[in-house]
């Protein structure tokens, strides 16, 4: 699928993050209707559990909505350090033999990805497992690729690229 690409100046700038959920609501939609599919939904705290119940909403499923957290199979403590407040795995559904779309913010490394399918194969063996993610930023270190994305984007060094909400539920980017 074609994904809008952004470069490094204009990042800090012109990246909106609205408008890549609109792009990333449009593939699923098209995507899911092609295929006569109703999959679940499982957001990765935070900024993928905001994604994902927006797009719960958009896409109009009748799927509950599931909350994954990927604190506890990481294997980068040594640099991010342990989490001060870790929000739960909540999977109010089977997993074992599920279609599951797992949504998150940010695709960088494939390590939170990958962290991510541990903790859903801690709870039975679901029978597909894609990625949608608002922002694909390169850099991978794993075999990882997202089926579902908003925007590409390229970011120098050691640049992180943070997801917002504000009230109204409107995203936004920022660029640390």
């Amino acid at each position: 699928m074609s994904t809008p690409t952004r470069d490094p100046e204009d990042a800090l700038g012109a990246l909106n993050a609205d408008r890549a959920y609109v792009h990333l609501l449009d593939q699923l939609r098209r995507v899911l209707a092609d295929e006569c599919r109703s999959p679940v939904l499982v957001g990765v705290h935070s900024g993928g559990a905001w994604l994902a119940e927006r797009l719960h909403t958009d896409l109009g499923l009748n799927s509950p909505l599931g909350y994954l957290s990927s604190a506890f199979h990481r294997d980068d403590y040594g640099s991010r350090g342990l989490p001060t407040n870790i929000k739960p795995t909540v999977l109010p559904f089977d997993v074992e033999a599920a279609d599951l779309i797992v949504v998150d913010d940010v695709l960088f490394t494939g390590r939170t990805a990958r962290a991510t399918l541990n903790e859903l194969f801690d709870h039975g063996r679901p029978a597909r497992v894609e990625l949608a993610v608002l922002a694909d930023r390169g850099g991978r270190e794993l075999p990882i690729s997202a089926r579902f994305v908003g925007v590409s984007i390229s970011l120098r060094g050691a640049q992180q690229l943070v997801l917002s909400q504000d009230t109204q539920g409107h995203f936004s980017f920022r660029v640390e």
